[in-house]
């Protein structure tokens, strides 16, 4: 017998790993979304997107006839009646995009909620589970207008490229509600196999952790990339730097690496939508709109020190150079590409007239959707860095430091790589007669030493 019959309206990073995992966890879960050919394509098993061991867990919770795919969110509704046991909980994992002012847009939550209203069940639980602003659980009772439907906030904590592992091994629960506390209570009970502590709390607060968790890590990270700026110009050296305050547990040894600067569909949107909170209750947060600003800041940073490397001058031309980029998603492990970093200053490399080709191991030049006047997209790093004055490592992927980099050498024009993730080596590209150049490091470092 199964645990729970619930639906999952929208099947992207979050809907898609939420819909197989609680079917992993023994839940009947029908997953809905409104594009008919991605429905038709989970159908056959092909989830579009690269996640490490969500496809195998689709595939596993369709063969055991606890997740099925459906067009809309009535559809779902209407399978799990037609097998007799009316939906229990409805998760609402739809797109939240940044609207105008930088506050989430709910359009795609307040459509679903029309759409279901009057076809949810007595009792059941409407769960927001996608990223939304303070308020919006009330908003969603109001919407409703169903005192007989509880509604709570469960926001996610997933790390793309990482998500399945997030889901099943999570640092905590987050369950909000003000209508109801057994809806709180039922809904923390979907996770109880996974035995995470659980925060039961009001639905505000519930949402408020979700932009407070992430916030917070764009603050360390602009925070690193600030320190790293200070180490090259005191000649100190970030990565000792960070090795050395990583082992204060007060601080953590995670989000302390220096970069391009940070992106993706999360932390961007995120930041400006708590700042429209703060705005809202008149609070001037002047600590996150720093580290926004030190943000956008970094990528001009970057390109500097690209223009310095490939022409001697930080106010060189960089007209009709051209320049190899390694790596062009947000972040290793994935393929998404939404607000990252590396196409900011791929942006900015090409308005200063340099020519640019890019590789990526997450990244299909054939299906690329990266507009070919930005840059031109190859599926091989050696045929990416021929002739190219310079290779600039973009994003953090493990496999550029097995790369052939005495190959590499060959096919550059000039000896020089720009690593804006210190992921390289510098003795082995040296000995490739390559130059290396890190963020926060000295070109010639020291020996490290480390216990």
């Amino acid at each position: 017998m199964y645990a729970r019959r619930i639906a999952v309206i929208g099947t992207g990073y979050v809907g898609l790993t939420t819909g197989a995992c609680l079917a992993s966890l023994g839940h009947r879960v029908v997953c809905a979304d409104v594009d008919q050919a991605k429905v038709e394509r989970l159908r056959s098993g092909d989830i579009g997107i690269r996640e490490d061991g969500l496809a195998e867990l689709v595939n596993e919770g369709m063969a055991a006839g606890r997740l099925s795919f459906v067009l809309g969110a009535r559809a779902a509704l209407a399978e799990l009646d037609a097998e007799g046991s009316p939906v229990e909980v409805m998760f609402l994992c739809v797109p939240t995009p940044m609207g105008v002012g930088g506050i989430a847009d709910l359009a795609a939550v307040e459509a679903v909620i029309d759409e279901t209203r009057e076809l949810l069940p007595q009792g059941a639980v409407v769960v927001n589970k996608s990223t939304v602003p303070v308020g919006t659980a009330d908003r969603t009772v109001e919407l409703l207008e169903r005192p007989d439907i509880g509604v709570v906030s469960n926001p996610e904590f997933l790390r793309e490229g990482s998500a399945v592992r997030d889901f099943l091994n999570p640092d905590r629960i987050v369950v909000g509600s003000n209508s109801s506390q057994d809806a709180a209570e039922r809904v923390a009970a979907l996770y109880a196999r996974l035995g995470a502590p659980t925060v039961l709390t009001d639905a505000a607060s519930a949402e408020m952790i979700k932009y407070a968790a992430n916030c917070f890590l764009a603050v360390k990270l602009s925070y690193v990339n600030a320190m790293a700026e200070l180490c090259e110009r005191v000649d100190a050296d970030i990565a000792d730097v960070t090795e050395g305050i990583g082992y204060d547990k007060r601080i953590g040894q995670s989000f302390l690496s220096p970069g391009p600067g940070w992106g993706g569909s999360c932390l961007p949107k995120d930041t400006h939508a708590l700042l429209q909170v703060a705005d809202s209750a008149d609070f001037e947060f002047r600590l996150l709109r720093a580290a926004i600003d030190t943000n956008t800041r970094q990528q001009q940073r970057i390109v500097d020190k690209i223009r310095t490397a490939v022409t001697g001058r930080r106010a060189g031309s960089l007209t009709r150079r051209r320049l190899a980029l390694f790596g062009l998603t947000f972040k290793a492990g994935t393929d998404d590409l939404r607000d990252s970093p590396a196409l900011g200053v791929a942006a900015l490399l090409r308005q200063a007239g340099a020519e640019l080709v890019g590789y990526d191991p997450g990244v299909d030049a054939a299906s690329a959707r990266i507009e070919p006047s930005l840059l031109t997209v190859v599926d091989d790093p050696y045929v990416a860095a021929k002739d190219a004055e310079a290779v600039v490592v973009l994003t953090e992927w493990p496999e550029f430091r097995s790369l052939d980099w005495t190959r590499v050498a060959e096919c550059l024009a000039a000896p020089t790589v720009v690593d804006t993730r210190n992921l390289l080596d510098p003795d082995v590209l040296r000995r490739a007669s390559l130059g290396w150049i890190g963020i926060g490091r000295s070109s010639e470092p020291v020996a490290r030493r480390s216990t």
